[in-house]
Parts: C-alpha cells; structure tokens; sequence
C-alpha cells in the first residue's frame, strides 16, 4: 500500500504534463519575482537616498587624500624618515616640499592643505598660507647666477630643448600653427635624457609645463621656468656633473659650462629658505604631524570625536584643558536619559487614561494631547522663553508667593533645566501616542482574569499588563531617546553654557548637546 502511494505521488503532474512539484516551485518563483518587482521601486530609492549617502559619508569620514595628492613628492621622500629620531628632515625632503608646494600654491591648493591639517594641528593653515605666498622666490638666488653665467638660461626655448622630446615639440608646433584655442594643447611630455640626465629638474619642469597649460592657458615655448626648477638644475649638476654627456651640440656645451661653474655658485638650501620664510618649519612637530597624516585613509577624525591624538608614542589623550567632545557626548547621553524618563513619567498616566476611557472621551483628550503638533515648534520656544526667563511669568509667580527674592531670581534658561523643561514639552507626545497603540493591545480581561484568581491590583498590574506593555514599549523609549539625541534644532533657551577648547582658540557653543 506504502509503494503503491508513493509511485502515485511521483507521478503527479500537470496538465502539460510537467511534474507537479516543479510547477509549483516555479509558480512560487514567478511570485516572489513579483512581489520583488513591486517594491524594487521603492527599494531603490531607499538606496540611493539613504544607504548611498550614509556609505559616502563613512567614506569620506577616513579619507585623507588631500594630503598624498597636494604632495606627492613630499609623502614619498618622507616615507624614510623616522618621526621618533628627535631631528627634522634633511634637505632633500625640503627640496620635495618646495616643488610639490610651488604647484600647489599655483593650483591654489595649498590653502585646503592647511586647512585640513589645521585639525590635527593648530597653525598649519597660516604657515601654508604664509610659504604659499613666498614659495615661488625659493630658489631666485640661483635663478640670478645662471642668468649672469649665461642669458640663454632665461629664455624659453633653451629649456624646451634641455627638456621637451621631438615628439611633442613637433606636435606644440603644429598646434601653434593651426591657430585654434578650441583644440587643447598637447600634453607636455619630457625627453628621456632629461629624465636620466637631469632627474630632479625634469620632474618640477614636468610639473611647471604641465601647470603652465593647464591654469594660465599658455605654452612653456613661452615662459620662463619658475625660480625652483634653477633650485632643481643646481641639484642635479652638483651630483651629476657629467649631465652634459646626455645631449649634444649647443645644449652639451651650455650644461657643460654650468657644471663646472655650479660648485662656485652661492648656496641656499631649501631647508633654509623654508626656516627664513617660518620658523615653523624647524619645528619637529610640524613634520610629524606631516608625517603621520601622509596615508590616503586615516583615523584622525574618529580619534579627534574621542579627545584623542596619535603621537610619536602611539594613540593618547589630548591635554586636559582641550577635551570637549567627551564632555559633550557625556552630556548628551545624560540630557537624553533624562528627558526620557520626564516624558515616560509624564507620558504614562496620560496614555493609560486614553486607552481605558470610553471612545468619546478618549478622542476628545486624544485631540489635546496632538494639539502641540498643531503650534510652530519656534512660537512653543519662544512661549517657554517668556515663562522661564528670569523675568518671566514662573520667576513672577515664586517672588509673588514669596518662594525666592526678587534678587534670587531661579536661572531657568541657557541651562540644563531650561533643555530638560522645552524638550519633554516638545517630545511627550512621540512618548504618549505610541504608548497609547500597545496598550491598547492589551485585552483588560487579562487583569480581570489575574484578579478573579486571587491576585492583588498591585500583582495584576505587574505581572499581567506591566509584562504585556513591556513587550511593546521598548521601542518607545528607544524612538524617544533617538528624537532626543538625534534633535538638532534646539531652542536658545535650551542653550547650555559655552565650553571653552584651546584647540581652535575661542569657545565651543553647545546648544543642548
């Protein structure tokens, strides 16, 4: 009989002929396929409106790329230092640092460089901003002996055929040729006896023709180079005197003479013309903190939200006197508690009341509890104001009945009761209405019940409809508690007194943290 039935149910099968159990797999496919299809739309927009911003924002909350892309010469050279030595980098990391600044400083980049290493530093925005502004005289003192050597060192075209290949001079001139301000220009593109001749000189005149056509418009056939790339070919001729014997003709001759002038010529390192121009620059604490945010990604802001720093030591607390965030996140978790238990206390009776009243009564007191949703949240802040205010109608009130002088006036405002008093005012009906929906779930019979076998009002309530409304009340408090922390408009009477940060030199205000 066993056999006999389970041959037959393998062999059910559709119309069609098709078995029966993957028909209705496939049926049951085809709808949940549909089903997803209907609520794609809205899925998609959930995405791209909520998560992909949220994704964006935790991105950009470790990003730091500001830092290997204004100086990438720098981060590279900088890479062999040992920020524990007790000693500012040599001069070759300061000869980095003057190319990649002349052309951040000629982008205009140097300005959101400081800013951005302002935050883990007070200072590093005006000392950018101050070498910013001198960095392109850093290395004029050279500019001026290989003018007086030979004046065919000012002139364009002799650096175009020190550095430029015949590809792209043959390409520059066609394009000047044609005449055409639409077409860009082509791209500059170095010669490769230049980059193994002159390796430090064909790298900032790489940088200088690039920024020559891409922010002025005009062509390195047509400027003279800036006054570090001279800084540059003394460099490369100091240490390799025999560049000349990578060229040929009048450029062989012309480097040959100014290698062996070079030696005699007057120095200035780029160390020390960082130094003259800020005295910042000596600092070893400047270049640390270069150091150390060099990486794309970094940990910095979430270690700053802590009070915290990274140092030569590892990760440690920021002097006393400079720890806010902390204290405001203390405070915040302390105001929201507390404005959570005020609207729960206050919330509670009123939410019971409504769910045993009769439907007439309920509705009507149902109507004074919406009634503040009805009110501009500002004319509810500025009716809070006028009663708590030291001359207001509640300080009135106390001096009247004679509860305080009238030179002890109670401070109701710009503190944590006047927050406390405004925001259970404005948040007790995000407590009451959703107390108000889970019980009335609650079946009254359950308690009738507890109490017809013997159980006390006190034990009815506790162990019957407290349980019952405690499955349900928890996201109360948490969607209480998340209005709270997460309000960000607060009225100035909520305003807690300013907290005072070295770190950024004038006073933090928290309104309400």
């Amino acid at each position: 009989m066993s056999d006999t039935t389970t041959n037959t149910a393998e062999k059910l099968t559709t119309s069609d002929g098709k078995p029966l159990k993957a028909s209705l797999a496939k049926a049951l496919r085809r709808q949940k396929m549909r089903a997803l299809l209907l609520i794609a739309p809205l899925l998609l927009f959930v995405l791209i409106s909520f998560a992909a911003p949220i994704v964006d924002m935790l991105f950009r909350s470790v990003q730091n790329e500001i830092v290997p892309e204004t100086l990438p010469r720098t981060v590279t050279v900088l890479e062999s230092w040992d920020e524990s030595s007790g000693e500012i980098p040599s001069d070759v990391v300061f000869s980095a640092l003057r190319d990649d600044l002349v052309i951040a400083a000629e982008r205009k980049r140097h300005t959101r460089l400081g800013s951005r290493l302002n935050y883990e530093m007070t200072g590093m925005s005006s000392l950018f901003r101050k070498t910013g502004r001198r960095v392109d005289d850093f290395g004029e003192i050279f500019t001026e002996q290989f003018e007086n050597l030979n004046e065919a060192w000012v002139e364009p075209a002799t650096w175009v055929s020190l550095m430029a290949s015949e590809d792209w001079v043959a390409a520059q001139s066609k394009w000047a040729a044609a005449g055409d301000d639409a077409v860009p220009q082509p791209a500059f593109v170095l010669s490769e006896a230049a980059k193994q001749a002159l390796p430090r000189t064909a790298d900032i005149y790489s940088g200088f023709a690039d920024v020559i056509r891409t922010e002025d418009g005009d062509s390195p056939t047509q400027e003279e180079p800036w006054n570090p790339v001279y800084a540059a070919l003394y460099d490369d001729l100091i240490e390799n005197p025999d560049a000349a014997s990578s060229y040929s003709g009048a450029m062989a001759e012309l480097l040959l003479t100014a290698a062996e002038a070079v030696p005699s010529f007057e120095a200035l390192t780029a160390r020390e013309e960082f130094i003259d121009a800020d005295e910042d620059w000596g600092s070893l604490a400047v270049w640390q903190t270069l150091d150390r945010y060099s990486g794309r990604y970094t940990d910095g802001y979430y270690l700053a939200a802590l009070d915290a720093q990274r140092t030569a030591d590892g990760i440690e607390m920021v002097p006393e006197g400079q720890r806010i965030y902390l204290l405001l996140f203390m405070r915040t978790l302390i105001l929201s508690v507390v404005i959570t238990c005020s609207c729960l206390l206050l919330g509670y009776p009123v939410a019971f009341l409504l769910s045993h009243l009769p439907l007439r009564s309920a509705n009507l007191l149902m109507i004074l509890v919406l009634l503040p949703f009805w009110t501009s949240l500002l004319v509810r802040t500025s009716a809070w104001k006028v009663l708590l205010q030291q001359q207001g109608v509640i300080n009135d009130m106390l001096v009247f009945i004679g509860l305080v002088s009238d030179d002890g006036r109670l401070a109701l405002i710009n503190n944590a009761t006047g927050t406390v008093i405004a925001m259970t005012h404005i948040l007790l009906p995000f407590m009451i209405l959703p107390l108000y929906s889970v019980m009335k779930t609650i079946s009254p019979t359950y308690v009738r019940a507890a109490k017809s076998l013997g159980a006390t009002d006190w034990t009815a309530f506790w162990r019957i409809y407290f349980r019952s409304l405690c499955r349900g009340s928890a996201r109360v408090l948490f969607w209480s508690s998340s209005c709270r922390s997460a309000t960000t408009s607060r009225p100035n009477l909520s305003a807690v007194p300013p907290v005072s940060s070295s770190r950024t030199g004038s006073p933090t205000t928290s309104r309400v943290p």
